[in-house]
């Protein structure tokens, strides 16, 4: 019986390993996996040490295409605008502190990572609390008198999305072209930002001049009115790298005060 169990091939046995052949000893060449169809990280660069740095999607041709997709078809991507969104509460808080105390250094805060989601929700905001205050002001000064002739007023809104979405888009643009006209060498998106940021000051200010007392008012919008234009004034000194820009520094600043007196004089008048 011994014999018998001694003849069985040991080859089938339950964790035994087989003897390597000389032909296994040398394994053939993996193939390469190709890399066209996965995400490069980090991205790589172009050519010329600038081109195509960036995320390049799955399926992106690394031969010149890309950089014309990027010039062009990046502005209708919705992908291509996801970094200025991309900023933590901590960071909008402390940028929304800085917009109301000028002396913080706002303009050295945007300049690594400049947002727009702080300036969307802030002229957003500030246009839906100028129509319901306004109205609701227009209200607490006629209640003394006739409450017969107070309405409503739906084109409240109209008129400050109007304004308020115009003046954050349009004037950061005119602003950034005449400093490069002028020789200096500004960032449209921290323009952007920082004329988001300035509008900050007049959300509390709309809440105050709830308050039914012109005078208070006055100095309500006035103060309001001041801040933010120091606070404009101070961070376009900054950015303009030593150059005299005072004309257009004061323009600016010169603009903002009337915005601040536009919000008193049609919402709260």
């Amino acid at each position: 019986m011994d014999e018998g169990y001694a003849n069985l091939p040991t080859s089938h046995l339950l964790g035994s390993v087989p003897a390597v052949t000389p032909e296994e000893r040398n394994p053939a060449p993996v193939a390469e996996v190709g890399t066209s169809r996965l995400q490069q990280f980090p991205p790589a660069l172009g050519a010329n040490g600038g081109g195509g740095g960036g995320y390049q999607p799955p399926g992106t041709p690394p031969d010149g295409d890309v950089d014309n997709q990027t010039n062009w078809k990046g502005y209708f991507n919705v992908a291509s605008y996801a970094p200025y969104f991309n900023v933590d509460t901590d960071s909008v808080v402390d940028r929304l502190i800085s917009s109301v105390y000028p002396m913080d250094g706002f303009f050295r805060k945007i300049d690594a990572n400049p947002d727009m989601y702080g300036p969307l929700w802030i002229t957003t905001t500030l246009i839906f609390m100028l129509a319901a205050f306004g109205n609701f002001a227009t209200y607490l000064m006629q209640r003394k008198t006739d409450l017969n002739i107070w309405n409503f007023d739906v084109g409240y809104f109209n008129w400050a999305a109007s304004v308020m979405y115009g003046y954050a888009a349009i004037v950061p643009a005119v602003f950034f072209f005449l400093f490069q006209y002028f020789g200096s060498r500004p960032s449209l998106v921290r323009f952007w930002c920082m004329w988001g940021y300035s509008l900050f000051i007049f959300i509390p200010a709309s809440v105050l001049l709830l308050i039914p007392v012109e005078f208070l008012r006055w100095v309500i919008i006035i103060l309001a009115g001041g801040a933010s234009s120091w606070f404009i004034s101070l961070n376009l000194k900054e950015c303009t790298e030593g150059a005299d820009m005072m004309v257009l520094i004061a323009s600016a600043a010169v603009l903002q005060f009337a915005l601040a007196l536009f919000i008193k004089v049609f919402f709260f008048a």
